[in-house]
C-alpha cells in the first residue's frame, strides 16, 4: 500500500477561480485539470455559485465537513448533501448551482472521463476489509480521522484527511470514524 498524506496534496485554484482545491492523486501523475483520466480531490466550499464545467467527465461528490451543500443539478429539483449522505454521482458537463444551506462545507470529489474510466465511491466505517476485483482496479481509501489498517505485508495508521493508495486487501478498523473508498476501472 502506498500512503497519501494530506500535509503532501497539491493546493490550486478551482477551474472556475472560485476557490481552491486539494488534489489527493491525479491519473496520469502530473496532469492538469483538463487532461487527466481520473483526479480525486477535495475543496472548501465558502459561498453558493455554479460548478466547473468538465466536458467528458463523471462526477461522484461527497461532503466530509460541514452542515451541507445543496445541488441543482442540470435544472432539476436541489438535493441536499450532508455528512450522512450517501455519495452524489453525475455528470460533470452540466450546470450545477451549489447553495450552502447552513455555511462553508469541505468535499470529497472524484472524477473520471467518461471515454476511459468508471469509478465507485462508497461510505464506510465500522470493521471492514477493502480488496482489489481485478489487476487494472485502482483504490484508494481516504479516511476522516484517525484510522489503523492493515494488509498482509504492511500496517499504517492514517491521520485525518490522509488516503491510501491499495495494492491487495486490506482491513480496516474505522470505529467512529467514516471513510471513502473509491474505486477507478478503466472500460
Amino acid at each position: 500500500m502506498k500512503v497519501l498524506r494530506a500535509s503532501d496534496y497539491k493546493r490550486m485554484p478551482w477551474k472556475n477561480g472560485g476557490g481552491e482545491t486539494v488534489e489527493i492523486t491525479v491519473f496520469p501523475p502530473n496532469a492538469s485539470v483538463s487532461d487527466f483520466d481520473w483526479r480525486i480531490s477535495m475543496a472548501t466550499v465558502a459561498s453558493d455559485g455554479p460548478f466547473s464545467i468538465f466536458p467528458g467527465i463523471d462526477r461522484t461528490l461527497s461532503i466530509l465537513d460541514g452542515n451541507g451543500m445543496s445541488l441543482a443539478i442540470d435544472g432539476a429539483a436541489p438535493v441536499l448533501l450532508t455528512r450522512h449522505s450517501q455519495p452524489r454521482s453525475f455528470a460533470a458537463d452540466v450546470a450545477v448551482d451549489a447553495t450552502l444551506p447552513e455555511g462553508t462545507i469541505t468535499d470529497l470529489n472524484v472524477m473520471t472521463r467518461r471515454e476511459s474510466f468508471t469509478h465507485q465511491v462508497e461510505r464506510a466505517s465500522g470493521s471492514f476489509s477493502v480488496s482489489k476485483q481485478s489487476d487494472t482496479e485502482t483504490i484508494i481509501v481516504l479516511a476522516t480521522g484517525s484510522v489503523p489498517m492493515k494488509s498482509s505485508q504492511d500496517s499504517v495508521v492514517l491521520e485525518a484527511l490522509d488516503a491510501v493508495w491499495i495494492d491487495d486487501t486490506i482491513a480496516i478498523e474505522a470505529r467512529n470514524i467514516v471513510c471513502y473508498v473509491i474505486r477507478v476501472n478503466p472500460l
